[in-house]
């Protein structure tokens, strides 16, 4: 593998302790070496109005639309609200597919993993998303799918991940890093 390519990180929950962030933060620790993750902050995006997007969005809008831009993957790593995605990480979708004709997002291989402390991980945040990013011409990745149920009990109380989930996160990320090699040959 001779190219590192930068993956832009979201992460669909905004909470301090999140297992969603702390999941990501494993991931990175454990990717390949042709990936580089970084988490883009979603919280301080103002929710998309086409009206304060024109001649001079807001500050947050640019630079979350500048760091996507710059990446050449993109990686979900979400909570699940109400059988579906965050708000913030919707926003966030939204406000990279804006202006129209100029998404931040298309071409851009793409995976999700959802986490919930629920028995079925996510797996409806997890569709809604794919739905959505497959719109916006991203292939994302098909298999392994990744939803990490009972996420409570992945992370010891110092933050450690657990030996039980650290395999499946290594088998995720490294298809994931295949992933990313397969599509973005030129």
């Amino acid at each position: 593998m001779s190219n590192v390519f930068k993956v832009a990180v979201l992460v669909g929950s905004l909470r301090k302790d999140s297992i969603n962030r702390k999941i990501a933060l494993a991931l990175a620790d454990l990717a390949p070496a042709n990936l580089k993750l970084t988490i883009v902050e979603i919280g301080d995006l103002p929710l998309y109005n086409e009206d304060i997007d024109g001649a001079s969005p807001p500050a947050a809008y640019s630079t979350f639309r500048q760091q996507v831009s710059s990446s050449d993957a993109v990686l979900f790593v979400t909570a699940e609200y109400n059988r579906s995605v965050p708000a913030p990480m919707k926003n966030a979708i939204d406000v990279g597919s804006r202006p129209y004709g100029k998404s931040v997002w298309s071409g851009k291989p793409g995976a999700v993993i959802s986490a919930s402390p629920g028995a079925i991980g996510g797996f409806g945040a997890n569709h809604h998303l794919r739905q959505s990013m497959v719109f916006l011409n991203v292939p994302m990745m098909q298999q392994p799918e990744a939803y990490l149920g009972g996420a409570g009990s992945a992370f010891d109380e110092a933050g450690k991940l657990s030996e039980s989930v650290k395999p499946f996160l290594q088998s995720f990320i490294n298809a994931y890093g295949q992933w990313v090699e397969q599509h973005k040959k030129a």
